[in-house]
Parts: structure tokens; C-alpha cells; sequence
């Protein structure tokens, strides 16, 4: 926490507006619109895994379509589209960003249409904080029609050619989740370039109740909306996001200096014109066998770290669905390793981490 969070919570209580929405709301929903510029339209909601459900709603996807889906992600980046009842249809990432594969995405897309099946939108993800090949992806989907839904859970305080991550896509979605480089404890938010967008993700996020004297609906609608008092945390937070890229940029920048001479683990560098909030630190090992010998070593030391993502395409949940990848996610997940990135991470944690690694190594 920044330190304010608690007088824009004690607002809320003060002012006996606890329950969904209320000026904290309006507050937070201000504060993103004019952190991200590019004249975007905000809708505060529960968590970021609704504000894709909504965002692929507002797209028109529903029960049959096909939406193709980077398979290098968390799950929340699929789930919601079966929850429509449509299909994902996932691809591999490129190695320059880890993310979606221009290549691939094209090729998709040309099978896909003909086979009488033209995917109804893209969900493609900035992994890690890291921007995705936007320019190119962004393309692909013009040339063919095809919308896009921006996935900036992890991505808030990244940038593409100056640009801020969460202000490329049809609609875009921000996660404020406790693991998030700001937090509102649960919550995110869906982000898009039109207000008919934002007013009908809000109107759907409040149950979809017409406009009537009594309770009325033609429409089926969720219960997505923020609270007034976590939007309370998020106006605080707000207020030291770009300290926490600080933070987690200087956590990156130690790990690269600490392990320069270590030939065999590398790490994924920012391509020229992207800039990223570096949410996690993730190294790469030269083995699945090096990757397990340092992560075992860190939990002996009571020190947490993680596989990266295993992609979705080789998840139990979603191993009949049709895919298109040349191996690239599966090499990450088998060689790569998250370590520690907390924004309140202390010089000496890193130390001791670092040590760590290095015995394991040698």
C-alpha cells in the first residue's frame, strides 16, 4: 500500500457509500482514463476474468463462435470464452516477446475460414508486462476483420512505442488482482476506445436492468460491478503506479546484473520501441532439469518462485481443442522460472535470493 488508500476507504465509510458504486468508483474509473490518455473509456468492474467475459460479449461472441486465444497465459484468458459457449482455438507465441505469434495467428486464421469457421475475435496478451508484436498482430486482425480484445492484466505501466499498453484493442481489459503491480485486493476493469462500449459493459455488469420504475430485463446481465470501497484502494494506488514499475523495473535490472556470469540463463530483453513494467522476473535455464534444480533450491530456502505458464493448449481442461504452435510455449514452460518480483522486495531478500541461485548453480 501507498500510504493514502485508507482516507479515500475512510470517504467511503464516512459517506455510507460501501456498497457498488459511489464517487470512488467514478474516482478510479477517472484516474485509469487519464493515465492511459488516448481518450478511452473505463468501466470499473470485479475482476479482470469478467471484464473479458464482457469484452468478448460486447464482440458479438456467443455459443459455436471461435475465438482465437494466445495459449501462453493464465487461464482467465480462455475461461471466459467458454463461459459463452464458444471455442477457443489457441496459438503459440513468438520468442522475441513470448507472446502470440504473428505468424501462427495468420496461418489460423487462413485455415480457419476455410473451413467455414472465420474466429468472431482475438484475445492476445502482454505476458509478463511484456507488449505483444502489436503493430503486426494489430494488422492481421484489420486485414481479415477481426477484433481484438487486449489482454493488459499484467501489462498496466507497459508501453509500445510510447503508447500505454491497454489502449490497442476493440476493448482491452486491466487486472487489479492482490498479485497485480497495483491492487485493489480483487477487481479490474475494461477499457474501450467507445462510450457505447463502456455504458453497455456497465449495464450489463448491474444485472442489465432496463430503464423502468420497477426491476425490468431483456437482456441477461452479471453482477461485475466494483465496490466503492475497494475503488477507494485502487484511487491510492493509482497514485504510486509508477513507483511500482520502479520497483519491479529495479528487481529485473538486479537479477540481470547478479547472474551476467552465468552464461546458461538468459532473459527475455525489451525489443526495440517496448517498454515493460516488468511485472515478474523470469529467467530462462537450459534445461527443464537446471529450471527444477533452482526452484527446488529457492523453496528449501522458504522462498517462492514458479514455472512460467503452461500453456492452454497442453491443460487437461483444453487438450481436445484445436491449436496451432510449433513448440515455442511448451520449450518456456519446460526451461523458465518466475522468481521473486514484489514491489516490496528489500535489498537484502534479493541478496539472499540471488546466493541462492548461485549455490544451486555452482
Amino acid at each position: 500500500m501507498g500510504g493514502t488508500e485508507l482516507s479515500f476507504v475512510h470517504e467511503a465509510f464516512d459517506t455510507n457509500w460501501v456498497a457498488p458504486l459511489g464517487p470512488n468508483v467514478t474516482g478510479f474509473e477517472e484516474d485509469i482514463e487519464n493515465y492511459l490518455g488516448h481518450d478511452v473509456h473505463v468501466a470499473a468492474l470485479s475482476s479482470g476474468t469478467g471484464a473479458i467475459h464482457l469484452g468478448l460479449k460486447l464482440l458479438g461472441v456467443s455459443e459455436g463462435d471461435e475465438v482465437l486465444c494466445q495459449s501462453f497465459t493464465f487461464s482467465a484468458s480462455a475461461n471466459p470464452i467458454t463461459y459463452l459457449g464458444a471455442k477457443p482455438v489457441f496459438i503459440d507465441s513468438e520468442s522475441e516477446t513470448w507472446n502470440m505469434s504473428p505468424k501462427l495467428l495468420e496461418e489460423a486464421i487462413i485455415q480457419r475460414i476455410s473451413s467455414g469457421n472465420k474466429p468472431k475475435a482475438i484475445v492476445t496478451v502482454h505476458l509478463y508486462g511484456m507488449p505483444y508484436k502489436v503493430e503486426e498482430i494489430h494488422a492481421i486482425a484489420n486485414d481479415y476483420g477481426i477484433p481484438v480484445l487486449e489482454d493488459s492484466a499484467e501489462a498496466l505501466g507497459s508501453t509500445y512505442g510510447s503508447r500505454p499498453c491497454g489502449t490497442f484493442g476493440d476493448i482491452a481489459i486491466l487486472s487489479f488482482n492482490g498479485n497485480k503491480i497495483i491492487t485493489t485486493s480483487g477487481g479490474g476493469a475494461l477499457v474501450s476506445k467507445t462510450k457505447e462500449y463502456r455504458d453497455k459493459a456497465i449495464f450489463l455488469a448491474t444485472q442489465a436492468r432496463d430503464k423502468a420504475v420497477h426491476y425490468q430485463h431483456s437482456e441477461i446481465g452479471h453482477n461485475y460491478r466494483m465496490s466503492n470501497v475497494l475503488a477507494g484502494i485502487g484511487r491510492g494506488q493509482m497514485q504510486v503506479l509508477d513507483d511500482r514499475v520502479v520497483a519491479r523495473r529495479n528487481n529485473y535490472r538486479f537479477y540481470t546484473e547478479q547472474l551476467r556470469e552465468f552464461d546458461e540463463i538468459t532473459f527475455l530483453d525489451e525489443p526495440y520501441g517496448m517498454f515493460s513494467n516488468r511485472w515478474l522476473s523470469c529467467i530462462l535455464t537450459p534445461s527443464y532439469e537446471v529450471r527444477e534444480k533452482i526452484r527446488v533450491a529457492l523453496e528449501h530456502e522458504n522462498i517462492e518462485s514458479r514455472p512460467l505458464w503452461k500453456p492452454m493448449h497442453l491443460q487437461p481442461v483444453y487438450e481436445n481443442e484445436v491449436s496451432f504452435s510449433d513448440g515455442t510455449s511448451e520449450d518456456l514452460f519446460n526451461r523458465g522460472l518466475c522468481l521473486p518480483s514484489g514491489s516490496n522486495l528489500l535489498e537484502q531478500d534479493l541478496e539472499r535470493i540471488i546466493k541462492t541461485i548461485k549455490i544451486a548453480l555452482s
